[in-house]
């Protein structure tokens, strides 16, 4: 029984169409690794949104907040007096903290309602504290949200949403209040780590610096770690680090992989895909079953009675598809044109693959998404 994949366009990815080109245009090392130490920071924090057109929470942790904040204003509420609105929103408050990052710079944040408001369209963040994972303010967040999504209501009950009015966005809406210390300008070596391990990329990696600036600049660690011996002086270290990222090297050829979406049916191949010796059939089965009913009407005198009696049609069709077969060391290409000749459909085209795999003929990691 084949498995079911919905109809789809068959994707091939010719990876090693582009190392063609790669071979000859080189990648920067900018591009590939990144600096150990350099990396951005999570930021979080509780605030309230205002000024919405009561589209916002009715939950008692939002009326709770708002009471907390107007005593910290100097403001005392009865005890008797409920603050629930319509016109506020309890929210989350999110951002990155970029590497470097110095106070008085800004950075974006991102808001999402935690309550049950409607719609954040129109509301205002109050003065938000941001915190990282140890538990200290980064930056403070306070700004007019920008919603992309947006919501109405009829009077008959007919309600449309477009994209999520719950969320927004305030652009350049934290204040950065605290660096975050990083260790660029410490130590006598920089670290260079690879976004995709890959033991020939480390090696050329380091030969491209070592050819460079001559003696053992540069040493290989492991797939994902280049060691570069760096001035220890932060300008200088500033100007190598600068002349280091751009240079250019050629990245180690991915593995085989085939990559299989089952939920799109769609396949990837990369170029190195190879396939041992093998010989494969490709055909349908059909079971077609039509339900014919008939009424059985009795004879005259016979004190019967007249019924339906189900009928059924059983027609089996098999597709009379010839066997086709695999040379040692079939490519990508050669597998592409194989499986188009008998007409295959990407189901057909996995499932080919996952016999492949089980008969130990396919030399290329199988991977279902």
């Amino acid at each position: 029984m084949k498995a079911f994949f919905p109809r789809t366009v068959l994707t091939v990815g010719l990876l090693g169409l582009a190392l063609l080109h790669s071979q000859a245009m080189a990648e920067r090392i900018k591009d590939i690794a990144s600096i150990a130490g350099a990396r951005s920071n999570q930021l979080i924090g509780y605030g309230l949104v205002t000024g919405l057109n009561r589209t916002g929470d009715l939950t008692r942790f939002t009326s709770q907040t708002l009471r907390n904040m107007m005593l910290q204003l100097g403001i005392t509420v009865p005890p008797g007096i409920d603050l629930r609105s319509r016109n506020i929103a309890a929210v989350s408050v999110t951002a990155e903290l970029p590497p470097f990052a110095k106070p008085g710079q800004t950075i974006d944040v991102n808001v999402s309602s935690l309550g049950d408001a409607k719609s954040l369209r129109g509301g205002s963040l109050l003065m938000t504290p941001l915190k990282g994972a140890d538990g200290q303010v980064y930056a403070v967040a306070q700004g007019n949200l920008v919603v992309g999504g947006l919501s109405a209501q009829g009077l008959d009950g007919s309600k449309i949403t477009v994209n999520v009015p719950s969320s927004g966005r305030i652009p350049n809406g934290a204040t950065v209040e605290r660096e975050v210390p990083t260790g660029f300008t410490q130590g006598s070596h920089l670290m260079l780590n690879l976004h995709t391990p890959d033991f020939t990329t480390a090696n050329q990696i380091a030969d491209m610096i070592n050819r460079t600036y001559g003696g053992s600049v540069a040493r290989p660690v492991d797939a994902a770690s280049v060691q570069v011996a760096a001035p220890r002086d932060p300008a200088q270290r500033v100007s190598f680090t600068s002349l280091i990222e751009n240079l250019e090297v050629s990245p180690g050829e991915a593995p085989a992989k085939v990559i299989v979406n089952s939920r799109t049916g769609t396949v990837v191949i990369s170029s190195h895909v190879r396939v041992q010796p093998a010989a494969v059939t490709h055909g349908n089965l059909s079971v077609t079953i039509s339900e014919n009913p008939i009424v059985s009407q009795p004879p005259a005198l016979s004190r019967g009675s007249t019924a339906v009696v189900p009928r059924s049609d059983i027609t089996v069709n098999e597709e009379a598809n010839r066997m086709f077969v695999f040379n040692p060391g079939v490519s990508l290409d050669e597998i592409v044109q194989a499986v188009n000749r008998v007409g295959a459909a990407p189901s057909d085209l996995v499932a080919i693959l996952e016999a492949l795999r089980s008969a130990g003929a396919l030399r290329a990691e199988l991977i279902v998404i």
